[in-house]
């Protein structure tokens, strides 16, 4: 699956979990999609991730379960997004919520 990832988001990934690129932006993915299946809908994508992407993002290519991709594909389609737009605004709204509770685990 494709994530897109502006600076922003890497920077936040990088400063609570270092190296572990991939992993936290799973467990992203896997937050928004839990927080779906139990009928809390996260925060709404803001309408600027229906356009272009920023001269500074990248293009993250995961594996992740089929299920997954399933969520957010449909989840993507009823906002109209492209689906590694809301992939990336995963990450966003993963990192605030974690920042939120005091739960994240600094990097070394």
């Amino acid at each position: 699956m494709k994530i897109a990832l502006g600076a922003f988001a890497r920077s936040g990934i990088e400063s609570e979990f270092g190296s572990s690129l991939p992993e936290a932006v799973h467990a992203a993915l896997c937050h928004y999609c839990g927080k779906l299946a139990a009928g809390r809908p996260p925060l709404m994508p803001p309408a600027f991730l229906v356009g272009g992407g920023s001269p500074t993002e990248e293009t993250l290519d995961l594996a992740v379960e089929p299920e997954i991709e399933a969520t957010l594909a449909r989840e993507a389609q009823a906002r109209g997004l492209p689906l590694d737009r809301l992939a990336g605004h995963t990450v966003l709204v993963y990192l605030a919520e974690l920042d939120f509770i005091g739960a994240t685990s600094r990097a070394a």
